[in-house]
């Protein structure tokens, strides 16, 4: 490939469309009762009804229409009431009927979109449906040294797949989008977006034109790419690779791609197939699926809270910054975590200071998830409590009280406070005592401060801190000791 010459990718527009599956957490599979757990050893988790044996008949799992319906009201989709189902028919070997039940003409999920922030504002990335389907087996080719080895546990596993319209225009918003799917998913308990261990995958659809032009390109997929990473280096390879194609006279051919995460580039994986190809046709043994409004108000009535309500919330409601915001709705655990928390404290941002700080350090230094995380929201609220209240320093409560409270969970943080001796000494006979001990050891940079350099200050304060060990407030001494060295000086 010619080298990418600087400008003049300026005269194409990227377009860019993205397929995601999402393999739903159901316990059992779409269309059989089998076991969709997954990491059991090869071939487990199969019956007749997912080797495809002749008579078998499929019957459709009921959980996984609540968690397709319920990533279409995420996406702010219409959900069809009456759904057909169709086959799907190609022969692979990991696909023991020769067909994938999947949905063709009457998808669960119609329309909707999903709002992503990027550099330069807001957008609304435009889906043009969600089906259900269910997956293949998966061949392993690096198992022995002559032969492929085929395991049919996945066979079958429900998914949904979320196609968007080609409306992304550049690999940053192609990774913010997976990024908030992969955060609806997550919220949503329907799927655990794990895309290393592929129950989230993407193929992309990728095209370019001159911008100005309405019409699209041939557009070449690049299919099973396993993280956001490695989504927007392929959609960035293929620019580059279909510009300089076009520059030099070529014509984009219409193929399906592989993406070799260790170069960075794609190769053709095969002739890109059109839905006629594939044969479809409604599926005989499954009746067409009807669901009322009853039933989507139901399940509309038990959805969460979802990432951008929270972020509003946040933003608008509690005044938190834009970065802070995103930082906790990124991980449900986390949001939760907090929404808990500020149920216990009004002070929004102290909340978010130590759950970014403290409380962060410790779950990454300790290897502990934020579930797991032994102190308890309302424990955390009562120590920023005690800072709040000044009884308390705010350096003793990060160094000394919450390691304390984390290795006795059962003690609030008052209590503990109490018998760490930690609270701090409202007797200002101690206070004064502190100050004049600092400045007998220090005359000569009593001096120094009377002569007009005042960052000595710091040096007092360290040995009253010291001295006190943290049981003052740093604030109100600090205003004594001026008093006491300009009285000094005074005299």
């Amino acid at each position: 490939m010619t080298s990418f010459t600087a400008g003049i990718g300026d005269k194409y527009e990227l377009v860019v469309g993205l397929e995601v599956h999402a393999q739903l957490s159901t316990l059992s599979k779409a269309f059989s009762p089998d076991s969709a757990a997954f990491g059991a050893g090869p071939n487990e988790h199969i019956s007749a009804i997912s080797l495809g044996h002749p008579g078998t008949l499929p019957k459709l799992n009921k959980k996984a229409v609540e968690y397709a319906v319920k990533m279409g009201l995420a996406c702010n989709c219409t959900i069809n009431l009456r759904n057909t189902f169709a086959r799907k028919n190609y022969f692979y070997a990991d696909l023991p009927k020769g067909y994938q039940i999947t949905q063709d003409q009457m998808p669960i999920c119609l329309g909707g979109s999903v709002l992503v922030r990027l550099a330069e504002g807001t957008k609304n990335i435009a889906i043009h449906h969600i089906h259900l389907e269910e997956d293949a087996g998966k061949s392993m080719h690096d198992q022995h040294h002559a032969d492929s080895l085929i395991d049919l546990n996945r066979a079958g596993v429900p998914l949904i797949e979320i196609v968007t319209e080609p409306d992304m225009r550049s690999s940053e918003e192609a990774g913010q989008f997976l990024t908030e799917i992969r955060k609806l998913v997550r919220y949503l308990d329907v799927c655990d977006g794990n895309m290393e261990e592929g129950s989230m995958r993407c193929d992309a659809n990728i095209s370019v034109r001159l911008r100005g032009q309405t019409t699209y390109g041939n557009r070449c997929e690049v299919k099973n790419l396993n993280s956001i990473r490695n989504v927007q280096r392929a959609i960035e390879h293929e620019f580059e690779r279909q510009v300089n194609i076009i520059e030099n006279g070529g014509h984009i051919d219409q193929n399906t791609l592989n993406f070799n995460a260790d170069t960075g580039e794609t190769s053709v994986l095969r002739s890109k197939e059109m839905a006629n190809d594939y044969r479809y046709f409604p599926e005989p043994d499954l009746t067409p699926l009807a669901l009322t409004k009853e039933y989507l108000n139901t399940i509309q009535s038990s959805m969460p809270v979802l990432p951008n309500a929270l972020y509003a919330k946040y933003t608008e409601q509690l005044g938190l910054s834009d970065y802070d915001a995103s930082v906790i709705t990124a991980d449900k655990d986390v949001a939760l975590y907090f929404e808990a928390l500020i149920a216990k404290t009004d002070n929004y941002k102290s909340a978010v200071n130590w759950l970014m700080g403290a409380v962060k350090s410790y779950l990454n230094d300790s290897g502990v998830a934020i579930g797991d995380f032994t102190l308890k929201p309302g424990t955390l609220a009562g120590l920023i409590h005690l800072v709040d209240s000044g009884k308390v320093n705010n350096t003793v409560a990060a160094q000394k009280l919450f390691p304390g409270l984390i290795k006795n969970s059962d003690k609030n943080a008052a209590q503990l406070a109490t018998e760490m001796n930690l609270l701090i000494s409202a007797d200002t006979n101690d206070v004064d005592r502190f100050i004049q001990d600092a400045l007998a050891k220090y005359p000569d940079k009593v001096i120094e401060y009377q002569k007009g350099k005042k960052g000595v200050l710091g040096l007092f304060m360290g040995e009253i801190m010291k001295s006190s060990k943290g049981k003052i407030d740093p604030q109100k001494t600090n205003q004594l000791l001026i008093k006491e060295l300009e009285k000094s000086e005074s005299q």
